[in-house]
Order: C-alpha cells, then structure tokens, then sequence
C-alpha cells in the first residue's frame, strides 16, 4: 500500500527513498553546476512500464559513453524504478533515471575522474509534453529562430539536461503565443523539438530526421507501426523547406506518446485538426498498450518492506 508521504511521488537519491520534495542534491554536484548528467525517461501506463528494457538498454550506452559509473548495476538500477513507481501507488506515472558526475572526492579538484558518480531515480504522476487538450485540436509548432547545437558538440543520441537551445526555442513559441517549437540545425535541417521527435507526412510517406536527435524510443515505436500499418517510412535528412509543404507533422515522446500538429510556423495543416496518418497512429499506439505491448508490470511493495 503506498504511503501519503509519496502522493506527489516518490524519489531515490544517495542510496535512500523519500518523498519527492526531499529528493535533493549538494549545489557543488556537477551534474547541477557543469550538467555533467544524463537520464532517460520511461512511463508507466495502467500498472505497466513500456519498453523498460529499451529505456534501460539506452540509458546504459548513454552512461558508458559519458564514463559515468554509479555503484548500482543493470538490475539494482530496474529494481528502484519499480520501487518508485510502487511507493507513489500510481497506475499511470512518468519515470526517470538518471546517472550524476557528483562531487570531486578530492575537494577543489577538476578531474571528472575524481568524482563520485551516482544514481537518482523518481517517479511522478504522468507528464504530457503537449497537454491533452492541444494534442486534441493539434499542437501549433513554431519554427525556431535559434540552431541546434551540434552534433559534433554535444551528441544527441545521449539524453542530457544540455537544453539551453531548446529553452531559447520555447521562449520563442511562448513569446509567439505558439505551444512548442522544434529546432533546425545550423545547415537549415529539422532536429527536433524540447522533449520530442518530430515527424513530416507528405504523399502518405512519413519521415523524421536524422540528425541532430535523440534515437527516441516512441520514435522507434512510431517507425514499427508504421511498418505494421503498411505506411512508408525513413528516417533521412529533412530541409526546414519539407514543412512549407508538408500534409501532416506530429510529435513523439514517451511523456505524450504521438502527438499531431495542425500548425506549423504561420502554416495551418489540413482543416487546423489533426491529419489522417498522424490520428491512425497516435490511436494504434494507445491501442496496442491497452494491449499489453512491450509491456513489464509494476513490481507490488513487499510487505514487510512498507515505507
């Protein structure tokens, strides 16, 4: 049975779990003053994890490639989301994971070496990037003024708390009374949006960049359904010019699933409603996890382990 004390949700910090406003780190971390950090996310939907082992597989080449080393394993690490997720009682929550660089052991040092690197887990009742009600009418995307940063700098495949273009990007929208915004790279290539893959419909075809993105798991779940459904499919160089005439744009996360668009920049899409593909597979993929697809049940509480 969950404890009050996790209603707002529950968190994993040094070892321990608290409720969610204690869940908190030194201000000298380097994942907070440098973002020497990565995570991932995973969602809980009706008592189940989707694709855990994905998010699990990804988050565990994101750290090997950052050389961040927290002291728990593959399967301590799967144990505390679980625990997380059944502390707060949730049936449908937003998971995350993340790996920190921490604090030098050595005080002053600048060796990222030196640090003690460590593992931070919560779980929080479910997070929509695009609320319900705009994935309803379609999300409206500006087109961002501010580039991507590059790949060559900051590598997309690794999730990372690096979002100040991102950032620059929403306060733009915001600023043009638009919901999000999605980004291109230097080059006038599309990447993708704060929290999201982007996806362009043209002639029934469906494509979403190759550069400049996270290799998004919803992303991955879009391009097998597509595949299922008989829809072509690419991931390819996309010019910011496919969106003046692009037929549909939806987004994907894991906080949201498929989202449509039905403006694009000063571009109303169709009839200012969500396109045809883009409302087959957003309604396919909530389908298929009514389902059970890619599904792991929220392990229970012991009983004699109540918080």
């Amino acid at each position: 049975m969950k404890s009050s004390i996790y209603a707002d949700g529950a968190g994993y910090v040094r070892g321990r779990f608290v409720p969610i406003s204690e869940a908190v780190l030194p201000v000298t971390d380097w994942g907070f003053t440098r973002s020497d950090v990565v995570y991932d996310v995973v969602h809980v939907f009706k008592g189940g994890f989707f694709r855990l082992a994905d998010h699990l597989d990804r988050f565990e080449r994101s750290m090997a490639k950052r050389r961040i080393r927290p002291p728990e394993d593959r399967a301590a690490i799967e144990a505390i989301l679980h625990r997380c997720v059944a502390l707060t009682g949730l049936a449908d929550a937003y998971v995350a994971m993340a790996a920190s660089r921490g604090r030098p052991r050595i005080a002053g040092s600048r060796r990222p070496a030196d640090c003690e690197n460590h593992l931070i887990a919560y779980a929080l009742p479910w997070i929509d990037v695009v609320p319900k009600d705009v994935q309803a009418r379609g999300a409206h995307v500006w087109i961002a003024s501010t580039p991507r940063v590059p790949d060559a700098s900051v590598d997309p495949t690794v999730k990372n708390y690096q979002w100040n273009d991102l950032t620059s990007g929403l306060l733009e929208a915001h600023d043009a009374d638009f919901d999000t915004a999605v980004l291109c790279d230097a080059q006038g290539f599309l990447t993708e949006g704060p929290g999201f893959n982007i996806f362009v419909v043209k002639d029934g075809r469906v494509t979403t960049p190759d550069r400049g993105s996270l290799h998004g798991i919803t992303r991955r779940s879009v391009l097998e359904l597509c595949a299922e459904l008989g829809i072509d499919a690419a991931v390819e160089p996309i010019p910011r010019s496919a969106l003046d005439d692009a037929d549909e744009v939806f987004l994907a996360t894991t906080a949201g699933g498929v989202m449509p668009a039905s403006r694009i920049g000063a571009r109303i899409l169709g009839n200012d409603r969500p396109g045809p593909i883009s409302t087959r597979l957003k309604d396919t993929y909530w389908r298929k996890h009514e389902e059970g697809w890619h599904r792991t049940p929220v392990r229970p509480l012991e009983a004699d382990a109540a918080e």
